[in-house]
């Protein structure tokens, strides 16, 4: 098929000023809701952006654990190579693609290391085969072949089959402090809303954009 040619319109509503709540974090809430409802696949599946020493992005899928006014909250092995590119930069962007309601939530910020504390709580919250799939994979670094997980995998299984998986030292998380939401609806004929939220001294300033 021409890929050019691929097109749908958006018709499921729109999104007005007069509708928005004075924090973005009310809207978020709202719409993150409406996606689990929609029964949306992986409703909480971002994508993260980060970039590395010589200015080169990349994006992965990430699933976000927690959110509220302090921030949003995901967990990683810290020596992935987004950990390593955060470290050295930790400005950071989310992005929710809900397709099936067309919308999308584009967030900017910056990261700070989540706590031992806060980590432990959510890792101890974990399946027990999570857990351990914590330990086998050395998250980013190139392996020989997938049998070199599976059998860590069950390696790790039968030393840990009779107690409690430890945290590893090198698994953590972090909460991205949001400066910028942006909201964007699908619209007819191309006519999409689009509003952005930036964080002021006082409170949030809100723009409409052309889409």
């Amino acid at each position: 098929m021409e890929l050019a040619h691929y097109r749908r319109e958006y018709l499921q509503g729109g999104l007005r000023r007069k509708s928005l709540p004075d924090n973005p974090l009310a809207l978020f809430e709202t719409w993150m809701q409406q996606a689990v409802a929609a029964e949306l696949g992986d409703p909480t599946a971002m994508v993260v952006g980060t970039v590395d020493d010589r200015g080169q992005p990349y994006q992965r899928i990430v699933l976000l654990k927690h959110v509220d006014e302090q921030g949003f909250i995901f967990y990683t092995n810290m020596g992935s190579r987004k950990a390593s590119q955060l470290a050295q930069n930790p400005r950071i962007s989310l992005l929710f693609p809900w397709h099936g309601l067309e919308r999308q939530v584009h967030v900017t910020g910056q990261v700070e290391r989540l706590s031992t504390l806060e980590v432990m709580k959510y890792f101890s919250s974990r399946p027990k085969d999570s857990q351990i799939g914590a330990w086998v994979s050395p998250q980013s670094s190139r392996i020989s072949a997938r049998g070199v997980l599976e059998g860590k995998f069950l390696e790790m299984k039968q030393k840990f089959a009779n107690g409690e998986v430890p945290l590893p030292s090198f698994w953590g998380g972090f909460r991205v402090k949001f400066d910028s939401v942006e909201f964007w609806q699908g619209g007819a004929n191309r006519l999409h809303d689009r509003f952005l939220y930036q964080r002021e001294q006082d409170g949030w300033s809100v723009d409409r954009l052309a889409p």
